[in-house]
């Protein structure tokens, strides 16, 4: 078992300082803390490896044979730090690590409260409104096309037969069915155009969007069942966190002076 030298960087700077770890191997006088095999184990078995006594003498193997190769690296720095390459790559390096750290500085000094995450909860309940929506659709290439189907609709034709022509053949072969939708996930000229249909209605003017020309039919609806906060509470903390951190950047980005 072999792993990157980034691999090995990210587990390097996770257990850098382990406060009175057991060690499960001395090199040189140099401890290799068991809190670093546990980071590569747990790596290892989310990539889908089975924990196992072989997995982990494997990986002891190799974080000796990393220390060994690191220490020799060390002495011979000062020259190795010459190569162009090598000196380039140190360089990128230390620019990732420094901007990680600075973001990290950043969420870690202006958290998501409690108050934020209740206001995001609150607003997309809102916004996704209290019912969802069973709907099929047909879509064509052209207006004249849809109003065509339509009139066949108007006529007594079958919805799921004429699903058949649709040009969206992920649908087309199940009568056009598109499962349970909340209309506040469409695009907002295709969602509104249904919200209004009774049960077995269907558009009766095309519904235009990027892909062409839909005419959609509500199957059935049914009152929605929102998560509670609690379910989505971490999802919700970790999404407001990266708007934070892409917030931050943009203002960087404003107040820097840009040329060319």
């Amino acid at each position: 078992m072999n792993f990157k030298p980034a691999q090995l960087l990210v587990v390097l700077l996770a257990t850098a300082v382990p406060a009175m770890a057991q060690n499960v191997a001395t090199v040189n006088g140099k401890a290799i803390p068991a809190a670093r095999l546990e980071a590569f184990v747990k790596q290892a078995t989310a990539q889908g490896q089975q924990d196992s006594p072989q997995l982990r003498e494997a990986i002891k193997r190799d974080l000796i044979v990393q220390e060994v190769v690191l220490q020799e690296a060390v002495k011979s720095a000062a020259t190795l730090e010459k190569i162009p390459e090598v000196k380039s790559q140190l360089e990128l390096a230390r620019q990732q690590v420094l901007m990680e750290a600075l973001m990290y500085d950043y969420a870690k000094k202006n958290p998501v409260s409690d108050a934020e995450i209740q206001q995001e909860y609150d607003r997309m309940k809102a916004q996704a409104g209290d019912k969802e929506y069973h709907i099929a659709h047909i879509q064509t290439d052209k207006e004249d096309e849809a109003k065509a189907i339509i009139a066949k609709l108007k006529a007594g034709a079958k919805f799921e037969e004429l699903a058949k022509q649709s040009k969206d053949t992920g649908s087309a072969a199940n009568g056009g069915d598109l499962d349970w939708v909340v209309p506040s996930g469409l695009p907002p000229a295709f969602g509104q155009a249904f919200t209004a249909l009774q049960k077995g209605q269907f558009t009766e003017t095309p519904v235009k969007s990027d892909r062409g020309f839909h005419i959609i039919k509500v199957d059935d609806t049914r009152p929605i069942k929102f998560p509670t906060l609690e379910e989505v509470k971490g999802q919700l903390g970790r999404g407001l966190q990266q708007r934070k951190v892409q917030q931050y950047q943009e203002g960087l980005l404003k107040k820097a002076k840009i040329a060319g």
